[in-house]
């Protein structure tokens, strides 16, 4: 395979495994605290954790870079410490991060709302501690919604355009995910190159639907008759 498509293809994964995996600790964690606290203010921040997901990308690349670029609110700090990820694939995976974030915390939200809080109840009766009881009783009943967000978020993570554009630049070999090397080949006017890129990630995001579908039906238990 040609490295013009190889490199970005490689870059793609490697950004939205990056992205599904920080997302799966910090979405799960956050959709379990909403999931059970009680309060007015519900509503408010389950609204602002779902802004990336209808935000322009552009809007949420120019948040990106405001706190992160090198007079940012955070960037100048990062920049002091050699850390600033403007221009850095770890960028990229910031962008990625943000903008599939929303899909995994709402699609886990509704999974843990769905599992019975009595059983919760029934493992603190026989004992087990809060951490316990999340990962022996909540999670695993709330496992194939959580799949189902991890699936969407890797998908919408391999896809990032405008934010990863904004924040990582178009740098070939570095941070040129499959995304943008689509834009560029087309700026080039090079349509047999950006048809073969638009096949790749194609097929690529359509092998990951139907890998983690046969893994949830694998992992879902089937009903005694």
């Amino acid at each position: 395979m040609r490295p013009e498509i190889w490199q970005p293809l490689l870059l793609s994964l490697k950004v939205a495994l990056w992205a599904t995996g920080i997302n799966l600790v910090l979405g799960v964690t956050v959709a379990y605290g909403l999931s059970r606290w009680r309060s007015r203010l519900n509503a408010t921040v389950d609204a602002l954790l779902t802004l990336p997901l209808v935000l322009p990308p552009t809007v949420l690349g120019y948040y990106l870079l405001v706190l992160l670029g090198r007079r940012g609110l955070i960037g100048g700090w990062l920049d002091d410490l050699g850390l600033n990820p403007v221009f850095t694939w770890q960028g990229a995976v910031i962008a990625a991060t943000l903008a599939a974030f929303p899909l995994v915390q709402k699609a886990a939200r509704a999974a843990f709302e769905g599992v019975d809080v009595q059983l919760e109840d029934a493992a603190k009766v026989l004992g087990l501690k809060p951490l316990a009881v999340f990962v022996r009783v909540s999670l695993p009943l709330a496992m194939r919604g959580i799949v189902a967000g991890a699936l969407l978020a890797f998908a919408r993570a391999l896809g990032e355009f405008g934010a990863t554009l904004m924040i990582a630049g178009n740098l070939p070999g570095r941070t040129q995910t499959l995304s943008v090397a689509i834009y560029s080949a087309i700026e080039a006017g090079d349509d047999a190159g950006a048809n073969l890129l638009v096949l790749v990630a194609s097929l690529t995001c359509v092998t990951a639907l139907l890998v983690a579908s046969r893994l949830t039906r694998e992992r879902t238990p089937r009903r005694a008759a």
